[in-house]
């Protein structure tokens, strides 16, 4: 039997369990995705008289539960293969810390929580959290050992966070809630080729298919550059008037602009270098690009 199977006897302690429920839930994504909720919530209200703080709190935890959820639930499923990658061998699954069934537990509960609470904010809301679990896991994380094709898929998943917001805000899934989904639809792909070149021999050796070509090569890093200038136009749609209530000024459309260039130009050195090292650049400034957007966005609104 796979020694990763057998449940290393640890002491019970606070500290202990805390530390596996922040591994199990992957909380700093988890977080980094409940603000991109809260980012189309307060986006979608129409003054700041009209938040509902109840609202916009059940909406951060259920987003967080539900996160946490699909995060436990992949842990559960890819445990052996996790074993084998070095980023990834020490987590609580995969290193014997916790049983599958203890983490299978913990992520039921997680998904009854966050769809409870998403519900009652509205059900439209609870529906594309159940959808955003279910493409996760079930579609996206198998597909990850058989075709480049899954992060297509997880950019599903990856990209309703910030559209989920406005719909909690909303009740509604109109020309607005589309735009945020296409916005962070299109800068799934170049975060997470990144990711997948800089880490490209670790997930080799689980068999993980993350690049477009399954190479790190010319194609792959082309099309990294080309998903990085969608994600500027995208970005740039509110400001044409043609997306609802979703409207930013000119001077935030400068903004926007620049940081748009800026990782263009990241994605540009990826294209010319071809190195690990330009890769993780790009993916650290992938994830201070959908963060300042969401600020700009955020301040442009309340501000002007």
């Amino acid at each position: 039997m796979n020694s990763t199977l057998n449940v290393t006897s640890k002491p019970f302690t606070i500290k202990s369990v805390a530390t596996d429920f922040k591994e199990i839930t992957k909380a700093g994504l988890a977080i980094s995705v409940v603000f991109s909720s809260i980012a189309g919530y307060l986006l979608g209200v129409y003054s700041f008289q009209d938040l509902n703080w109840l609202h916009l709190l059940m909406l951060a935890v259920g987003g967080y539960c539900m996160v946490g959820a699909s995060n436990a639930y992949n842990q559960v499923i890819e445990k052996d293969l996790d074993a084998l990658m070095d980023r990834t061998k020490n987590r609580p699954v995969a290193s014997g810390r916790m049983s599958p069934n203890r983490a299978l537990f913990v992520a039921s509960i997680l998904t009854i929580i966050g769809l409870v609470l998403l519900y009652l904010i509205n059900p439209k809301s609870a529906m594309f959290g159940a959808i955003s679990i279910f493409l996760y896991t079930s579609v996206y994380t198998p597909l990850k050992t058989y075709t480049p094709l899954s992060v297509f898929v997880g950019a599903f998943p990856g990209a309703i966070p910030f559209m989920l917001g406005w719909v909690a805000a909303t009740n509604d899934f109109g020309i607005e809630a589309g735009t945020l989904f296409l916005i962070q639809f299109f800068w799934q792909f170049p975060h997470f080729w990144a990711i997948g070149w800089f880490l490209y021999e670790d997930y080799e050796k689980a068999g993980f298919f993350m690049l477009p070509t399954g190479k790190k090569d010319t194609s792959t890093a082309l099309q990294t550059l080309l998903y990085s200038v969608w994600l500027l136009v995208a970005s740039l749609l509110p400001a044409l008037g043609y997306t609802g209530r979703l409207f930013i000024s000119p001077i935030a459309a400068i903004l926007v602009a620049a940081i748009g260039l800026w990782m263009i130009y990241y994605a540009a050195r990826l294209y010319k270098l071809r190195t690990a090292k330009a890769a993780k650049q790009l993916m650290l400034v992938s994830v201070s690009y959908i963060t300042l957007l969401q600020l700009i966005y955020i301040f442009d609104k309340f501000l002007r």
